[in-house]
């Protein structure tokens, strides 16, 4: 079993992966790094170091294969102990190590183990993708020999036509002031004109409204103006006037945006033996629906309570001359 693999893949993850009976690999960050002679620019990083005085197992390595090779963790366990021993007897036999993509260990005069990271790779999971690159010289020109021989121009200019520039200073000062009045009258009183519009057209908006919402809100739909009573003609000879019964008390059972819905209402309460009635449209674009009417109060307070008991609960008197 290639453990390295594994220990390859914990290293994106982890900061110390302890491979046990053998030693640690420990990683560190570094930030971006510039190199101005050479305009060079290297990515953020993680460096790896390697420690041989841990070797206790800390079961991470362990598990990490258990789970990947969907196996035990004591066959985990037994797996790196074996390839712990390949390791061993290859330093010995040939002085150096390879672990693939993570680095070199190799044994010293004094038998200790020394390790060279691999630089090719990067563990730094945020930095994926991002490789070093060296950026071309910018190269920033310097303008004060033109700019002062440009100003040399300008004062020679200047000197040559100096009597015609201090009989036209006045005007032009003068000039200048009367068209800055006239940006500063067009930019702030425009504005301020526009704004005083905007609000009286608010205002007369608002009270049109409430005005609107106070008239519907009172429901109730008065009939402006009643037609006076009408007088019958008996003969030519003897004239008698006949007053109609006045009915002011009405029980409203409704009122309707559309006049289909307050017509299919009324035919309904003909139908339930009601005599109904249906009014035109009124000044709140209405139709409103009644019950019935009645010349007395108690009349309608009699009806309105059988009407509200089996019919409907919200049913109200209306006091008015129809």
């Amino acid at each position: 079993m290639k453990i390295e693999t594994y220990i390859a893949q914990l290293l994106y993850r982890y900061q110390c992966i302890t491979v046990p009976g053998f030693g640690a690999f420990l990683t560190e960050i570094h930030p971006t790094q510039v190199n101005e002679s050479t305009n060079s620019f290297f990515p953020p990083k993680k460096t790896i170091s390697f420690n041989g005085l841990l070797k206790n197992n800390d079961g991470l390595l362990a598990n990490h294969i258990a789970l990947a090779e969907n196996t035990s963790y004591g066959f985990a366990v037994s797996a790196i102990a074996f390839e712990v021993l390949t390791w061993k007897k290859t330093l010995e036999e040939f002085g150096t190590l390879n672990l693939k993509n993570i680095g070199d260990i190799r044994l010293n005069a004094d038998q200790n183990m020394v390790f060279t990271p691999n630089d090719q790779h990067n563990y730094l999971a945020s930095s994926f993708g991002l490789s070093p690159f060296v950026s071309p010289l910018v190269k920033r020109e310097i303008f004060e020999k033109n700019l002062e021989a440009l100003e040399e121009r300008e004062t020679i200019a200047l000197n040559e036509n100096e009597g015609e520039a201090r009989s036209s200073k006045s005007y032009l000062r003068y000039a200048a002031i009367f068209v800055l009045g006239l940006g500063i009258t067009g930019s702030i009183g425009y504005p301020l004109y526009q704004n005083q519009i905007a609000n009286q057209t608010l205002i007369v908006e608002s009270a049109v409204q409430k005005k609107v919402e106070n008239k519907i809100q009172e429901a109730t739909f008065l009939i402006q103006n009643p037609l006076p009573a009408v007088t019958l003609s008996v003969d030519s000879a003897k004239t008698e006037t006949v007053e109609v019964k006045t009915m002011p008390y009405h029980i409203m059972a409704g009122a309707f945006r559309s006049e289909q819905n307050a017509k299919k209402a009324y035919d309904q309460l003909i139908k339930d033996g009601y005599k109904a009635r249906m009014l035109g449209e009124n000044k709140h674009g209405l139709f409103p629906v009644l019950y019935g009417s009645y010349p007395t109060m108690a009349e309608a307070e009699k009806a309105q309570k059988e009407i509200q008991k089996g019919e409907n609960p919200d049913a109200w008197i209306l006091i008015e001359s129809l």
